[in-house]
């Protein structure tokens, strides 16, 4: 039950890192540093969101609308955040 244990924690990292990747390469991206007429830049992005969006679209469509303002990935990376605790202090129960 341990493996188990570990190999959620690893998903849950896994999706941190996404979602983190996912948010820096929009902000480079918005800030022009990146363009996405590139190949390399536009598959990754393409990936990217193909990741995300079937995690976003919920969220998105629950919080109010805020401008320009996405907290969608506020709202996920919380909830990794949340789970990630649920799992470590219910950690004895996979041993």
């Amino acid at each position: 039950m341990q493996s188990l244990f570990q190999i959620l924690m690893l998903l849950l990292d896994i999706v941190w890192f996404v979602i983190v990747a996912h948010v820096i390469m929009s902000w480079l991206i918005n800030f022009q540093v990146l363009n996405l007429r590139q190949q390399l830049v536009a598959q990754i992005w393409y990936g990217l969101n193909r990741l995300v969006e079937p995690v976003y679209g919920p969220i998105r469509r629950a919080l109010p609308q805020m401008g320009g303002l996405d907290l969608a990935p506020l709202v996920v990376l919380v909830g990794v955040y949340a789970l990630r605790i649920v799992l470590a202090n219910n950690a004895n129960a996979f041993f």
